[in-house]
């Protein structure tokens, strides 16, 4: 478990009544989640339960109804870009590095989130570097080249390239190795650490709690439990539906 929240945190993130539909098909039902500033916020489901258009809402991937507030800001009729540049930025399923490119240039792709913003290349190159010493090695690279393991690592940096002040991970461990996992885990743990708000959406159930604060159950687009991290994963439902399995 991290450092303990301040439980009188200030919300990075309130979503209120959030709705996403598909052609007639309703992906997210009235979902309500507040996301304490410095805290890491897990949501898990099975399967189709609407957890990426959950994250894809955030970040105005597609659309949604309700309310997004991001540091009491209601944003949620801005696209996608101004509210990457807002530094609500997310690190996507299937990790999504630009192939042909290279480590750096894909990690240079990332400044854009900054917009307006400033940013110290040589200190965000530095810290991630830091907190992923492959990719230093690895940086003249193609990023169609690297391992599974090592394109999450660049995905992740790319994104912190942006300075995030939430940075939305879906489904950091999927596909990887059990010892790149650790690795990505530890970093995400880090980045933490080090005061960033992280929402996790993750289809290791146990990991998810073990890493965060507070979490969410979410099932057929509704949330279903939520709470403190530690008393979900000791929940009699949750152990006997995602600790027997990895839930996807």
């Amino acid at each position: 478990m991290n450092h303990p929240i301040n439980q009188s945190a200030a919300h990075a993130l309130a979503i209120d009544r959030l709705e996403v539909h598909y052609q007639g098909i309703t992906a997210l039902r009235g979902v309500s989640l507040q996301i304490k500033q410095g805290e890491i916020f897990t949501l898990i489901g099975p399967n189709g339960a609407g957890k990426s258009s959950l994250v894809n809402a955030v970040t105005g991937i597609v659309p949604s109804t309700g309310s997004i507030e991001f540091g009491g800001r209601e944003f949620n009729r801005l696209p996608s870009y101004q509210r990457a540049r807002l530094g609500v930025i997310q690190v996507p399923e299937g990790r999504r590095v630009i192939a042909p490119l290279s480590v750096l240039e894909n990690l240079m792709l990332g400044r854009e989130a900054l917009g307006a913003r400033k940013g110290d290349v040589q200190a965000d190159l530095d810290r991630v570097f830091a907190l992923f010493p492959i990719l230093a090695e690895r940086r003249q690279q193609l990023s169609g080249t690297l391992s599974g393991g090592q394109q999450q690592m660049l995905a992740i940096g790319r994104a912190l390239m942006g300075h995030p002040r939430v940075l939305l991970l879906d489904e950091p461990s999927l596909g990887l190795a059990p010892v790149i996992i650790a690795d990505v885990f530890r970093a995400i743990r880090r980045l933490n650490e080090e005061g960033m708000t992280i929402f996790l959406v993750e289809q290791n159930a146990r990991l998810a709690l073990e890493t965060a604060h507070r979490a969410a159950v979410l099932e057929q687009g509704r949330i279903v439990k939520q709470g403190e991290a530690d008393v979900l994963a000791h929940d009699p439902e949750v152990e006997e539906h995602y600790f027997g399995q990895a839930a996807h």
